[in-house]
């Protein structure tokens, strides 16, 4: 079976097997099934959030075992000499977003209005992204960019499997066309790296590190709105601080992506080939 047949098999026992324990996460969190647009508790997402990362590991190692007829660490998990992307992603995400909010108080854009400290929501909200980083990453990339990369050229791949993944968060709040182009940025970034080292430590850690720092600094996250240690508001909603979509709304989201994907380019086709020949 091909990779894109394999991705193609997977669409309707992932939406069938992780709707279940998404479901079961709901009923665990005591939310109101009537009412699903209801703002939930960090706790309520953190449960919900557990059970969809769950069901989604679950789905995935049963693949890799029957259909891919390969081990589950092959999707990316191998350790050895990856701390050091691993400390790379949580650098990167935590300075972007406090150069970007520094930036932003810098011209006006957004005003501080407080520092909100709470152990139990910071504790809830590591737990959280840390969920969502390997979650989407195991997804998108260790699974669907893999396969497809077995299929196609790897940049095809790449572009591909970052439009998927846009259109998952389609149905974020507050998503627009500017937003959906950051999202697909993005996928680029996340999966930039992947594409070299079939590797996943650094996307994860990158993908969580700016999701956490996003939402502590005070910022939406895809257009969600959580705990954040830093409040602020904005002086006027627009494309330059994000508005209600957060940073990954805001023409610097797009600037930093640009540079990242630059960046990760040049280093494993310019600078890494010259480090191997030495």
């Amino acid at each position: 079976m091909k990779g894109w047949q394999r991705i193609l098999l997977l669409i309707i026992p992932y939406f069938v097997f992780v709707g279940i324990f998404q479901f079961t996460g709901f009923l665990m969190a005591s939310v109101d099934l009537k009412s699903l647009e209801a703002e939930k508790t960090t706790a309520q997402h953190l449960i919900i959030t557990f059970f969809n990362f769950t069901g989604t590991i679950v789905l995935l190692w049963f693949f890799m075992v029957f259909i891919d007829k390969e081990k589950f660490i092959n999707l990316g998990f191998q350790i050895k000499n990856r701390f050091k992307h691993i400390y790379l992603g949580l650098l990167f995400g935590f300075i972007i977003m406090g150069l970007g909010l520094l930036i932003l108080l810098a011209i006006n854009q957004v005003k501080f209005l407080g520092i909100t400290l709470s152990f139990k929501e910071l504790l809830f909200s590591i737990l959280i992204y840390i969920f969502v980083a390997i979650t989407e990453e195991v997804l998108f990339r260790g699974y669907i960019l893999r396969n497809f990369m077995a299929s196609f050229n790897s940049y095809w791949a790449l572009l591909l499997t970052s439009l998927v993944f846009a259109i998952a968060h389609g149905a974020n709040p507050n998503m627009d066309w500017f937003s959906f182009l950051n999202l697909f940025l993005a996928g680029i970034v996340l999966g930039a790296s992947y594409i070299y080292t079939k590797n996943l430590w650094f996307p994860i850690a990158l993908h969580f590190s700016w999701n956490l720092f996003q939402t502590l600094f005070g910022f939406n996250v895809s257009g969600q709105d959580f705990y954040s240690l830093i409040e602020f508001k904005t002086t006027e909603k627009n494309m330059i601080n994000g508005g209600d979509f957060g940073f990954e709304g805001s023409i610097f989201s797009v600037v930093v992506q640009v540079l990242l994907i630059g960046t990760i380019w040049f280093y494993f086709e310019r600078i890494k080939p010259k480090k191997l020949q030495h």
